[in-house]
């Protein structure tokens, strides 16, 4: 698929999101974030934020899915970025200048690489995101990442939603009413 494509599935998913959003004020207002507009993008560009995720937040500018999934909007994104700093005995390839920290799932963080444009995550088999021994990629890019782990019924798996919770968690209805799951 190519990015205009992409581009094109991720503004029609959030504009579907919005519309339920706004017809919906029984569900937790703040689950979607606003969007930036070019000149913010342009400055916080120069300050080293790549335009990946800058082109994500022109759409969509984080995302607040439940308790434990969390994609950041550009203003928390930058407040986050401690957790690409290298950490004392951990095994991952931890750098700033490798790494972009957009969210978290489940209280560890998820990083969008900066030489591939990959997304990446944490194995859900460890307890200390800083002890893992590798990265688990989440997908090929963030708008991918949107569009196929969280604007889908593949997010209740991935915020291990159980099916006694399916029914009171709010983004899974937000989703419903948007049309993009069941």
């Amino acid at each position: 698929m190519t990015d205009e494509n992409r581009g094109a599935r991720l503004r029609a998913a959030v504009a579907a999101l919005r519309r339920a959003q706004a017809r919906s004020p029984d569900l937790y207002r703040y689950l979607l974030g606003g969007a930036i507009d070019d000149e913010t993008a342009a400055a916080a560009e120069a300050d080293g934020v790549p335009r990946e995720f800058l082109a994500f937040c022109r759409v969509l500018d984080g995302a607040d899915c439940g308790p434990s999934v969390q994609l950041f909007g550009l203003e928390e994104a930058e407040e986050h970025q401690y957790y690409c700093e290298p950490v004392d005995g951990s095994p991952l390839p931890l750098s700033p200048e490798k790494l972009f920290c957009v969210g978290m799932i489940h209280g560890t963080p998820v990083f969008l690489d900066r030489t591939g444009g990959g997304v990446l995550g944490i194995p859900e088999e460890h307890r200390e995101w800083f002890e893992a021994e590798r990265f688990e990629h989440l997908a090929q890019g963030l708008d991918t990442f949107f569009l196929e782990r969280l604007a889908t019924p593949e997010y209740a798996r991935l915020a291990l939603v159980d099916d006694e919770l399916v029914a009171h968690d709010d983004w899974l209805k937000l989703l419903g009413r948007a049309g993009l799951a069941d």
